[in-house]
């Protein structure tokens, strides 16, 4: 597995290569759900502009399918991330390419998750993983090295019902640039039963959270200057969610 420290050994020959990526598998209680609940992308390109429609749910997103996957609240849940549709072999990385970047997972209360646009809906971050600069470590290393999975605890202390998941990793390899950053997400419907609370955090729009000059997706991870970085979005809900 490449990491980062290595391959900033080779930065100045640092490409645009071809190591795209699909969140499309999903866990929780035991379950493996597989793909059932997510909308799944037409293929795995990246969302490039952070004002686009897509943002939300990726392309297509915004129409949902017929598959809820049932959870409860307080209990795990795990979103899985691999570069072809429909392959779950630990074999190759789940984003390769020096695509180095955040994880991050957010959640938004629904009507209904077979039918919510994403676009409309008020998310709020329930996890996140950006960079440790101990051990020079960004999310997407840790997607690789447990085979594109990323676990979450869900929070339990939110109304019971219907929700969509977004999942979601930014790749930096080429956001020394505007437009360079690539966004990779896709949303996963979801139905929580036995909260143990009625209240809902404060929430932000998807697209609108993001600008295109933050200083984690303007960013150029390959500087001598690099050291520490930002993670965009909202911060992750305080725990007395959990």
């Amino acid at each position: 597995m490449k990491t980062f420290t290595s391959a900033l050994l080779g930065a100045g020959l640092v490409t645009q290569a071809a190591a795209h990526a699909i969140f499309q598998f999903a866990a929780s209680g035991g379950t493996d759900f597989g793909t059932s609940c997510v909308r799944m992308p037409p293929n795995n390109s990246p969302v490039t502009s952070v004002s686009s429609s897509d943002m939300a749910c990726n392309v297509g997103g915004s129409r949902g399918v017929s598959g809820i996957c049932e959870v409860n609240a307080g209990a795990d849940f795990t979103v899985e991330m691999h570069a072809q549709p429909n392959d779950r072999s630990c074999a190759s990385e789940a984003i390769g390419g020096n695509h180095f970047g955040p994880v991050m997972v957010y959640m938004a209360k629904v009507d209904d998750a077979t039918r919510a646009d994403g676009a409309s809906a008020s998310w709020f971050k329930v996890d996140e993983f950006g960079y440790d600069a101990g051990s020079k470590t960004w999310g997407t290393d840790m997607l690789n090295r447990n085979c594109g999975k990323r676990s979450f605890r869900l929070p339990s202390k939110i109304p019971s019902g219907d929700y969509l998941v977004r999942a979601e990793a930014i790749a930096l390899h080429t956001a020394g640039s505007p437009g360079g950053a690539q966004f990779y997400m896709s949303c996963y419907q979801v139905r929580v039963k036995g909260s143990n609370g009625g209240q809902l955090p404060a929430g932000v729009r998807i697209p609108g959270a993001y600008s295109a000059s933050d200083p984690g997706i303007l960013v150029d991870i390959w500087g001598n200057g690099f050291s520490q970085y930002t993670i965009p979005g909202p911060r992750v809900i305080n725990g007395s969610f959990f």
